[in-house]
């Protein structure tokens, strides 16, 4: 039996190595898993090369087009979320780490909504973690979530990403609304197929309105000489009495209430429901900072959301 070597001559795991092997695995991208730990995807390739190394088997399939686990690398992959969580668990028990999360969270979501509901809290997520500073981009553009480094997005409406795992944060209430004065010009839609005799102002390419009547759904081609993919810029144009839209109740909430906007057709609801969802890339190895700041919105939302219910 051969004996085996004193433990200084051994070659040791390293934590941030089996770590970025995990992310790597769970991305299938080694640059985008290095991205998330501060390293270029050469040093990234190195450290996995070297954890390699030291167990002495091959992880990883690596082609120009894709990454893939070996045989081994599935073998290690559950030892080594083992190895990290109880790694997580005895860090959190002891010394600093136990006054929370910490870390730079990365977050981008929607202009218009992140401006409303999102940024005036920041100041009161921060002061409640110390520990975290965020990076908050604001943006209009659907963001590669894995390319930019990005920890958590906050997406509306329907998801189309099924690689990214998505937590409701609350109910995205919409209407289709106009000002008191569009009405009085124009006359009011009895019903949806109305809308095709109206001037509805379009998000985007958004044209096919879906709605639910006592004889089933119906979908509505609606017309309209403005459209943009801007929603203030759509509210901006309803409050000056031009046309007819379909819109977020988040976003238009205090004119419905004021009387500066009104609804129509409500007695035929939207054919679909739509959500505020909070999306990242994978459920596991998720950071505390991540959690925290999605828990910390669903909170402060609400259920229903805050902007729906009536004032106090």
């Amino acid at each position: 039996m051969t004996p085996s070597r004193p433990l200084r001559e051994r070659e040791r795991l390293d934590l941030l190595d089996v770590a970025l092997f995990v992310r790597a695995a769970l991305l299938s991208n080694v640059s985008a898993a290095g991205r998330e730990f501060g390293l270029s995807a050469a040093v990234a390739s190195a450290r996995i090369a070297s954890l390699e190394h030291v167990l002495g088997a091959r992880l990883l399939h690596r082609t120009t087009r894709r990454l893939s686990l070996t045989q081994d690398g599935e073998a290690f992959m559950t030892h080594a979320q083992t190895l990290l969580d109880a790694a997580d668990t005895a860090r959190g028990s002891v010394g600093n780490a136990q006054s929370g999360p910490q870390g730079r969270l990365r977050v981008t979501m929607p202009s218009s909504f992140g401006r409303q509901h999102v940024s005036p809290v920041m100041p009161a997520f921060l002061r409640q973690f110390p520990g975290v500073s965020v990076d908050l981009r604001l943006t209009d553009q659907m963001i590669d979530l894995v390319d930019a480094g990005i920890d958590v997005a906050i997406r509306l409406g329907a998801l189309k990403d099924s690689s990214l795992v998505a937590r409701r944060l609350a109910v995205n209430h919409r209407v289709i609304c106009c000002s008191p004065a569009y009405l009085e010009a124009h006359g009011e839609p009895r019903h949806p197929s109305d809308l095709e005799d109206h001037e509805c102002v379009i998000l985007s390419d958004q044209r096919d309105w879906g709605f639910v009547t006592p004889t089933g759904r119906i979908n509505v081609r609606v017309n309209g000489r403005f459209a943009t993919d801007n929603g203030e810029v759509i509210r901006a144009a309803l409050l000056d009495g031009f046309g007819i839209a379909l819109k977020s109740t988040w976003d238009v909430a205090g004119y419905l209430r004021s009387g500066e906007l009104v609804t129509v057709l409500d007695s035929y609801p939207l054919a679909e429901t739509v959500a505020i969802w909070a999306v990242y890339p994978t459920r596991t190895f998720v950071p505390p900072k991540t959690l925290a700041f999605i828990d910390f919105l669903s909170a402060h939302f609400g259920d229903p959301p805050y902007w729906d219910q009536a004032p106090r």
